[in-house]
């Protein structure tokens, strides 16, 4: 399993247009989702180690976040084929299991992923209310298991998108599982 960064922030680039069924089997489009100060879209899957290594931390940063205006969705759009358990009842169990706080949305056809050139998991992408790419950076430090004492660079990140409309210069790229592509 190799490890993969996507590129860093593209500043100002819109957010591609998406409708997806959810873990409780609802249609989510990224209107529907967007929060009163922004929007965080983040590429995830159940099998990452180094999804697993930062998912109850991330669960109570999106929980935080939403004090704050921004909304979450989190997109699955692996390969069920060959990664069984990021397969669509395997995400409904986790987001059960986890209490996710935001929609788990199954990108069966791997078309959002390839709109938004998502390549690994987790991939993180911080929008402003204008729909407007602010963050596209990691987490934390962390890999595949957690770097204690970390910076919350994603939830800093965006908490200033939520008072300023803005993301932060500086942003290190995420690290990851690549997607994991159909044939």
């Amino acid at each position: 399993m190799a490890s993969i960064s996507p590129p860093v922030c593209d500043f100002g680039w819109k957010a591609p247009l998406f409708n997806l069924f959810s873990t409780d089997k609802k249609a989510v489009s990224i209107s529907d989702s967007m929060g009163s100060n922004g929007l965080l879209v983040m590429f995830i899957c159940n099998h990452c180690p180094y999804v697993k290594a930062i998912l109850p931390r991330l669960i109570a940063d999106v929980r935080e976040l939403q004090t704050l205006g921004i909304n979450t969705v989190a997109i699955s759009s692996n390969d069920d084929f060959e990664y069984p358990e990021d397969s669509f009842e395997n995400m409904q169990k986790i987001a059960t299991e986890m209490q996710f706080p935001f929609p788990y949305l199954w990108d069966e056809r791997q078309t959002v992923a390839q709109a938004y050139g998502a390549v690994c998991t987790p991939d993180f992408f911080g929008f402003n209310k204008n729909f407007e790419l602010q963050y596209r950076g990691r987490f934390d430090e962390s890999r595949k298991e957690t770097a204690p004492g970390s910076t919350r660079e994603l939830f800093k990140a965006m908490r200033l998108v939520a008072e300023t409309g803005k993301g932060p210069q500086e942003q290190i790229a995420s690290i990851g599982c690549s997607i994991k592509w159909k044939e």
